[in-house]
């Protein structure tokens, strides 16, 4: 058996004394040495345990013995029978928590670097600029609302097997959170464009700057579509409720990201204005508030601190996306909690927390946070950004009879993607609220598969 102590090849990356100064994409990528060179450290395992781990069933191992050979659109191949956003996934996806927590070499080692060889594969693929092919109609025409990773997942199997479909996205550019909530620096519109242009290729047609629940409502579509997928995702920022967020500077991590990934206020010439700040915290310790940290640096923020109310053990954000920041120098207010923004004439002047300690587990098995008594203290700022969630919005529930959610705003569905409404699914976060990627694209390939099962009877 091989060495199982073999580390992985490191991803070649920008300097970071260099890259926070601008918002090009940090990661450079592997090259065609370094991913035969990864792929040799596949086990090729004849139970797949990698495969357990990923939200739409890759055949991770055959994949990555096809990069071994050097056949690497042979390799994309098999990945596309599962998902057609590998240049998106390898970049965005926590494969660290899924499919290589499964990997046998990281028992003693090192986990083969599957995504890195699956952003590898994809862009391979990317760059040799072969156009989908349309397949021939079979006159039912399926409408998708939202043009996220579900919507696209879902949009792309239905027309795989003939179906008409029609994308409907509420702004003014398709892609949904890959284009307005992920940073430039993470993952390059260009690769979103491309993958939305391959759709187009197979015959989805797409209609921006339509508002489904304000500029059309579920009923109105169903009248000339014969099923409907809803995957709005999770737009709603959440709040602390605290004294002072309304004041000048307080930003939801969704506008502030907005306003720089979609609407491009990081440009020179830019006319979307967003605050140049000088020192900014960001609350929260997930992915989103990683981006909008760094995002803040590159803005030309002097200090950048993460406000977080538990131990780095329990930060939810990525372990890379983690590094990299620290990397760039964000500091990590671990173990702290806002309780009040500071304000001067309207404006933001600093946040005050509280210390914490972590006490038993809650429901979920993390140690709950308690507050540490009279330890308040202050930290200057003049913008704070809120990036503890987001919910998902509820438009489409008030506009749609029939149409059950959860308390939390989530729309209803069974194992197959099916709401409480006749010929609607959902899927996504607008069902389960902020998640990942590509469990997002799973749920769009499930709800794909009942539309057709259910429209073929």
């Amino acid at each position: 058996m091989a060495d199982l102590n073999m580390k992985r090849n490191a991803m070649p990356i920008q300097d970071p004394k260099v890259r926070t100064h601008n918002f090009d994409e940090v990661a450079f990528g592997y090259s065609e040495k370094l991913a035969i060179d990864e792929a040799q450290r596949c086990l090729h395992c004849l139970n797949k345990p990698c495969v357990s781990g990923c939200p739409v069933n890759i055949n991770i191992p055959d994949f990555i013995e096809e990069v071994k050979k050097g056949e690497f659109e042979k390799a994309y191949q098999i990945i596309a029978i599962s998902s057609s956003l590998a240049s998106i996934c390898g970049r965005v996806c926590p494969q660290e928590t899924q499919c290589e927590s499964k990997c046998v070499r990281g028992i003693k080692g090192e986990a083969v670097a599957i995504g890195r060889l699956e952003r590898f594969v994809g862009d391979y693929h990317r760059n040799l600029n072969i156009k989908n092919e349309k397949v021939k109609s079979n006159g039912i025409k399926v409408a998708v609302i939202g043009s996220g990773p579900s919507g696209l997942t879902c949009a792309g199997d239905l027309a795989k097997k003939g179906y008409e479909v029609t994308i409907f996205e509420a702004l003014h550019t398709a892609g949904g959170v890959l284009v307005y909530g992920i940073p430039e620096f993470r993952l390059p519109k260009e690769i979103v464009k491309k993958e939305i242009n391959n759709l187009i290729d197979m015959g989805v047609k797409v209609e921006t700057n339509v508002v489904v629940g304000k500029t059309i409502t579920i009923d109105e579509i169903l009248e000339d579509y014969s099923a409907v997928y809803v995957a709005t995702g999770a737009g709603l920022p959440n709040f602390m409720n605290i004294p002072g967020e309304s004041l000048n500077g307080v930003y939801s991590a969704n506008e502030y990201l907005t306003r720089s990934n979609l609407m491009k206020s990081y440009l020179k010439d830019s006319s979307t204005p967003i605050k140049r700040s000088k020192n900014v915290a960001v609350v929260g310790g997930g992915n989103v508030a990683m981006d909008a940290a760094r995002t803040a640096l590159r803005l030309g923020a002097e200090n950048v601190y993460i406000v977080y109310r538990r131990s780095m053990v329990e930060l939810p954000a990525r372990k890379e996306e983690v590094e990299h920041a620290i990397e760039e120098g964000i500091e990590f207010k671990l173990l702290n909690n806002p309780v009040e923004i500071i304000g001067d004439n309207g404006n933001v002047v600093g946040i005050k927390c509280i210390k914490m300690e972590l006490g038993e587990p809650d429901e979920r098995g993390r140690r709950r946070p308690v507050e540490i008594e009279g330890s308040e203290f202050t930290i200057d700022v003049d913008t704070v950004i809120m990036a503890i969630g987001t919910s998902p919005n509820p438009l489409i529930k008030f506009t749609t009879e029939g149409l059950e959610v959860t308390n939390r705003g989530g729309i209803i569905v069974d194992d197959f993607g099916k709401t409480t409404k006749d010929k609607v699914y959902a899927g996504g976060d607008a069902v389960t609220g902020a998640a990942t990627v590509i469990s997002a694209m799973g749920a769009g390939k499930v709800a794909a598969k009942s539309i057709d099962e259910m429209l073929r009877k």
